[in-house]
């Protein structure tokens, strides 16, 4: 199974949006699948429920950072591959949903009764989060291949 597909079923299992991205790379990685759990958990919600940048994102740019990580030899070569790779990632993901942004990306606000009933009632998780974990993880393939 590709990553895409594993990283959406994850997501559709109960792992939060970060944690599914992250943990679909854990094998290729060589890191636990506890390590790259307990990583990840507090990017979820767009980093701790905040709905600030998408946890399918944050999630990527970890992943990206741990792949890219071996292409170089020292720290500035590492920083300078990395930061251009996340505006990779950033520019494809925003061409595909105009922002980073969960909140804007759900339209709702995860930490008020009436967000939460919105969230369950029109499966915004279903319909949309499992879609960004999916497209996040692609963007990684694409970037990394």
């Amino acid at each position: 199974m590709e990553h895409s597909e594993q990283a959406k079923e994850l997501f559709l299992s109960g792992y939060n949006c970060a944690q599914s991205v992250v943990l679909s790379f854990a094998d290729d990685l060589k890191f636990s699948k506890e390590l790259a759990q307990k990583m990840a958990v507090g990017f979820g919600g767009g980093m701790g429920k905040q709905q600030e940048t998408c946890g399918a994102v944050t999630g990527a740019i970890m992943v990206l950072g741990l792949l890219k990580g071996e292409e170089v030899n020292n720290n500035d070569e590492l920083k300078a591959t990395s930061y251009a790779a996340v505006k990779d990632l950033i520019r494809n993901f925003v061409a595909e949903y105009k922002t980073t942004k969960c909140r804007d990306l759900i339209g709702c606000d995860l930490n008020t009764p009436e967000g939460s009933a919105k969230l369950k009632e029109e499966k915004i998780m279903e319909n949309i989060c499992a879609d960004c974990v999916k497209k996040a993880v692609e963007i990684v393939e694409d970037l990394t291949a």
